[in-house]
């Protein structure tokens, strides 16, 4: 039973985390800076999350050595996923009027989700 209070409440840091880093905290130079690697938009959004990840990681009571290599994989893996669709919707230029750019916001929040439940599980593992 404790696993699962632990597993819910590390979800339920991320999907807070995410909702603010994702949808309240992004100004235009941080959007803008998303699919350009010379620029520090998409990289200061991913530290934001990857900082974000900390208190739900700690809550699994492990190292700060296994914690640090954990922010460090959600902070590569949410920028490569950013940096993805930032290009994919430049090249589909897609609007929030067509089914196109609901896919692949979709798919890029599915790949988010997926990588906090890899997180969790490596975590809890």
């Amino acid at each position: 039973m404790e696993m699962a209070i632990t597993t819910v409440a590390m979800l339920a840091c991320l999907q807070l985390k995410h909702f603010f880093a994702d949808y309240v905290l992004q100004p235009a130079w941080i959007l803008r800076g998303k699919g350009d690697f010379r620029m520090i938009g998409g990289y200061i959004h991913a530290g934001g999350h990857a900082l974000g990840t900390v208190p739900a990681l700690m809550l699994a009571n492990i190292g700060s050595t296994r914690i640090a290599i954990l922010v460090l994989a959600e902070f590569v893996l949410h920028y490569l996923i950013d940096h993805g669709k930032a290009l994919l919707s430049r090249h589909c230029r897609a609007d929030a009027t067509t089914r196109a750019y609901w896919a692949m916001h979709g798919a890029d929040q599915l790949m988010h989700q997926l990588t906090y439940a890899a997180l969790i599980l490596a975590a809890l593992a």
